[in-house]
């Protein structure tokens, strides 16, 4: 208490609000500043949960609606969720798991590297070495759990049958059907990915790769799809 009415309002609207007087009711609106940086930084989990999944629905769509030419109202929609459920969930969750949480503790010196300037990071030979050291383990990551686990997941959304079992044997028996093409997939495309985004400050690494991946995924999507 103390204060006016008036002082109140001039008070909001020093911090950037707004007024609205009607009778004895005040409303006050205030601004709120958002800034997606901050929130990228401070909610990185979080962060890489909505990109992965909102990044493969629009891959996915690009896929079937722009390359694929399908007319809005024959989208695949249980398709779409294939790639939204394997976003939020392996891509999302997972993902971020052990490329921040589980590298932290493999390559403890990594975020270090990943604030220096490119010039330092290139004469950085311990840095280059465990930069290397963290591709080659998301590539066999890649290969020997990402493809199994997007195939499990295609088999379940896909399958009539609600066992879990059922859906491996399909997925497990499409991974090895698929396995050469696909790990050579995988080491043209992340093989050079995985260098830029294993070199960029730590909060930014999975956002980052969620650029190349909506490209991966929109490709995913095309030959793997249907």
């Amino acid at each position: 208490g103390g204060g006016s009415p008036a002082e109140g309002e001039s008070k909001l609207e020093a911090h950037g609000g707004a007024t609205f007087g009607g009778g004895s009711a005040r409303v006050a609106i205030m601004r709120a500043d958002f800034s997606y940086a901050d929130f990228a930084k401070n909610r990185p989990f979080v962060n890489n949960v909505l990109l992965a999944t909102l990044k493969n629905f629009a891959a996915d769509l690009v896929a079937q609606w722009v390359v694929q030419r399908k007319p809005l109202r024959k989208v695949d929609w249980r398709r779409n969720l294939v790639f939204c459920l394997f976003g939020a969930i392996y891509l999302g969750m997972f993902q971020y798991w052990y490329q921040i949480n589980v590298f932290k503790r493999v390559f403890p010196d990594m975020e270090r590297f990943t604030k220096q300037s490119l010039r330092a990071k290139l004469t950085d030979a311990t840095g280059l070495r465990a930069l290397l050291a963290q591709v080659m383990m998301d590539l066999s990551m890649v290969a020997f759990v990402y493809w199994p686990v997007f195939y499990v997941f295609k088999a379940g959304v896909g399958s009539s049958s609600w066992k879990p079992t059922d859906w491996a044997a399909t997925g497990l028996q499409n991974y090895w059907r698929n396995q050469r093409k696909d790990m050579y997939d995988t080491v043209r495309v992340w093989g050079p990915g995985d260098l830029i985004c294993f070199s960029v400050p730590l909060h930014l690494r999975l956002p980052v790769r969620h650029v190349g991946s909506f490209c991966w995924t929109t490709y995913l999507s095309g030959v793997r799809g249907a």
